[in-house]
């Protein structure tokens, strides 16, 4: 029988509140940095329309507000558990029963360099239970007047790792979702994602995605309209909540260990980007 354990140091629905913002500007873009609280985005506001849920707003809890990364995976590890290099490894579950988005979401990251525009931010990631492998991630955010770029790494250590990367914005709930994807991972009675893949079904969602890489995603809100784009092709679309919509770029489905397992050799890297784009939404 599989037990679940609490654990509430890493309990994704633990408080996590937002704490020290650095504010960072370029033209009419403003994004909040919290470094201490996940090394996630607080807030994205352009020209005065804040488009992120705030820690008020979701209750403070650890998974639910603002732009964070995901890393060393993405989503959920089926109850903790997966195989590496034909060895089992067991990882502490935090959400119903499985181990889910990875465990920067809930530490501090350090600021390594920090400018009105940018800044760059490291975790080392810990070797112990809540992951035995050890590597580092490295965060580059980038604001341009109407654009913001995001970068996200995680490097191998001295042993060879699996990783998974990806980004869980919690967006305010948008007028609308343009999104058109291509094939759909079906997921079973836990909720979980499997293969194969199918066409996609009509949503609300909470479900991965595959998508062609030039296909147009945006959310329109409050007269403006928000461009996603990334150099990965799948996307993980939460709608049912009535407050949020949730667009997850990611470089694999969830239980990607198991379902695409992706190895890093010691001192390798895996990279992705995610850059948002703001327009007018001509009515």
């Amino acid at each position: 029988m599989v037990h679940e354990r609490r654990l509430p140091v890493d309990d994704a629905l633990a408080p996590l509140p937002a704490g020290e913002l650095h504010w960072l500007q370029a033209g009419d873009l403003e994004v909040a940095l919290a470094a201490g609280a996940g090394g996630r985005l607080a807030q994205m506001r352009y020209r005065g329309v804040d488009w992120l849920v705030d820690a008020e707003e979701g209750g403070a809890a650890t998974i639910a507000w603002g732009c964070y990364p995901m890393v060393p995976w993405a989503g959920r590890i089926r109850r903790g558990h997966f195989s590496f290099d034909g060895a089992p490894h067991e990882l502490p579950v935090n959400f119903g029963g499985h181990a889910i988005h990875g465990v920067g979401f809930s530490r501090p990251w350090q600021i390594d360099s920090l400018d009105a525009t940018s800044a760059t931010l490291t975790l080392d990631l810990p070797r112990d239970r809540y992951w035995p492998f050890g590597g580092v991630a490295r965060q580059v955010i980038r604001l341009q007047a109407h654009c913001l770029q995001l970068h996200l790494s995680v490097q191998a250590a001295q042993q060879a790792m699996p990783a998974v990367l990806g980004w869980h914005p919690w967006f305010r709930k948008p007028d609308r979702l343009l999104f058109n994807p291509g094939a759909m991972y079906p997921r079973d009675e836990e909720g979980i994602a499997v293969l194969p893949c199918v066409p996609p079904t009509p949503g609300p969602w909470d479900d991965c995605f595959i998508t062609d890489r030039d296909r147009d995603i945006a959310l329109v809100r409050g007269g403006q309209r928000l461009r996603l784009r990334s150099d990965g092709d799948h996307w993980v679309v939460y709608d049912g909540a009535p407050h949020a919509t949730c667009v997850e770029p990611q470089s694999g489905p969830p239980d990607g260990f198991t379902l695409a397992p992706r190895r890093l050799q010691p001192g390798q890297q895996l990279a992705q980007t995610f850059e948002l784009v703001w327009e007018h939404d001509a009515p």
